[in-house]
């Protein structure tokens, strides 16, 4: 395994062509020692020589003295777009660009286009992207404004959220962090396509979210209701008073998917069996999954870790709620797609804590990572720890 030497060059082909896996490209079957952690509350990246401490934490470490050139560009762009320097940073890239000789790689191309995408400079982002296509003969990515006045959802499109699988009693948490988006953003979208089985503590946390949601005054629009409906339609029976979370789930998804003669029988059947009043119809909105829809959905990650903005100075209380979501999941993934910005000091404490979970047999994604910030953690050494999926 071979680690950057902080200060040196990175390892050859770090500026060349970066494959959408940013992990290296390794296998699942390399022979990497695990770290230590015992060793990591050692680890203080705010001073002193970090290789070393790098090197301590990983094990059998080769540190290799790297070759100049377009390696030490990719080191030197990383790192002075963590400490906020974006016009040197551009600088750099543009002239390695720019020199014939230097043969930059994907990688390099990737940086400058991504920072202009960070920084809301369409006008230069759309002056490299033919240049990009000509010399790699393949589409370059879109533009798409990264930078923070576009944090934020705009106009009417509601954050997409996906329940897949058995929806169960363990869904708490899940279900906690979908009522959060639903506070920031004042409207959501629910899809129900991947959903698989539900049980009878699951319909207690659909509803009790439901009506959370509902309470927070939350835009609510259920894809995909129907699925539901017919896996709800054999756990009722008329006459029998059980599953009552099922039947009033059931009832709302009928006014979700728009079948009000069904739910009018169900709501006469209901009030016979359970001896009390039924919900009245009344029409809930019914949305369509379009091509933007998916894209957000891919890029929001339901019941990922969010890594977001800025992670600069004191404000690593984000990363460090890392240690304590994952304490209970052995897979792991980190959605770093509204992640703009991490800073040298916070990427090591982002390292000393994926450390640790890959010491406790984890395995952690970093997802959607901008090409800028991909390169910092590759020279820290965070793809030797978790793997790291670059954004498009």
């Amino acid at each position: 395994m071979v680690l950057p030497f902080f200060g040196k060059k990175p390892a050859p082909g770090q500026g060349d062509a970066a494959p959408r896996d940013a992990g290296g490209g390794r296998g699942d079957d390399d022979d990497v020692p695990p770290p230590q952690s015992t060793e990591l509350s050692t680890l203080n990246f705010a001073g002193g020589d970090a290789s070393h401490a790098l090197a301590r934490c990983a094990g059998q470490v080769e540190v290799q003295e790297m070759d100049s050139g377009a390696g030490a560009v990719y080191e030197e762009a990383a790192v002075l777009y963590a400490n906020g320097n974006v016009g040197d940073a551009e600088k750099v890239l543009d002239a390695v660009l720019e020199d014939p000789a230097a043969n930059a790689g994907d990688g390099l191309w990737m940086m400058l286009l991504d920072l202009y995408r960070l920084t809301g400079q369409r006008q230069r982002f759309e002056s490299r992207v033919l240049d990009y296509a000509t010399r790699f003969e393949r589409s370059p990515p879109p533009w798409e404004d990264l930078s923070s006045q576009a944090a934020r959802p705009r106009g009417d499109i509601a954050p997409l959220v996906n329940l897949s699988g058995n929806l169960n009693g363990q869904a708490t948490a899940q279900f906690q962090q979908v009522t959060v988006i639903g506070r920031k953003s004042g409207a959501i979208r629910i899809d129900l396509n991947r959903l698989r089985s539900v049980d009878d503590a699951g319909c207690a946390l659909f509803m009790g979210l439901l009506r959370q949601l509902a309470a927070d005054r939350v835009k609510v629009s259920v894809l995909n209701a129907r699925q539901l409906v017919n896996m709800l339609a054999g756990q009722v029976a008329p006459g029998r008073a059980e599953n009552r979370d099922a039947w009033l789930l059931l009832l709302e998804m009928l006014q979700y998917s728009g079948e009000q003669e069904r739910f009018e029988e169900l709501a006469v059947d209901y009030a016979v069996t359970f001896e009390e009043s039924p919900p009245s119809w009344a029409p809930r909105e019914q949305a369509a999954l379009t091509e933007t829809a998916i894209a957000r959905l891919d890029a929001s990650l339901p019941g990922a870790f969010r890594l977001e903005g800025e992670v600069v100075g004191s404000q690593a209380e984000g990363v460090r709620k890392l240690a304590a979501f994952a304490a209970e999941r052995q897979n792991v993934d980190v959605d770093c797609s509204q992640l703009r910005r991490i800073d040298f000091v916070n990427a090591g404490t982002l390292f000393n804590i994926l450390a640790t979970l890959q010491a406790e047999g984890k395995k952690v994604t970093l997802r959607n990572v901008n090409a800028m910030v991909g390169a910092l953690l590759r020279v820290m050494g965070v793809d030797q720890v978790s793997q790291i999926m670059l954004r498009g």
